[in-house]
């Protein structure tokens, strides 16, 4: 349990850096960034997952590249579920996913 919340802190983390880096993503406050991190961490886990199986052969096709616009996708998705966080466009959304990824995978690194 403990170790989730650690995961989940590290995520808002990553989610405000990626709002304050990137123009089209927009937060109004850390209560809805720790919604978001709750909520993206679960659509990653459970849409995420189908959305990869469903463009596999697109995925291999493209090199792996599509998964930056799926990641970006369940970001978009994210956003029009938690109020107080909004993202303007497709393009924010990669962008924000990979930023969000990279901070993450090194907050996540940092602290194990």
């Amino acid at each position: 349990m403990k170790n989730l919340i650690v995961k989940v802190i590290l995520n808002a983390a990553a989610i405000m850096l990626a709002a304050n880096w990137i123009e089209g993503i927009h937060v109004s406050g850390w209560g809805p960034v720790f919604i978001a991190a709750i909520i993206f961490g679960i659509i990653n886990a459970i849409i995420r997952p189908v959305f990869m199986v469903l463009t596999l052969p697109l995925n291999i096709m493209t090199l792996g590249l599509l998964t930056f616009v799926i990641n970006g996708l369940m970001l978009l998705l994210t956003s029009s579920i938690v109020g107080g966080f909004a993202i303007t466009g497709v393009w924010p959304a990669i962008l924000g996913a990979i930023v969000i990824s990279v901070v993450s995978t090194v907050l996540n690194w940092l602290v194990s």
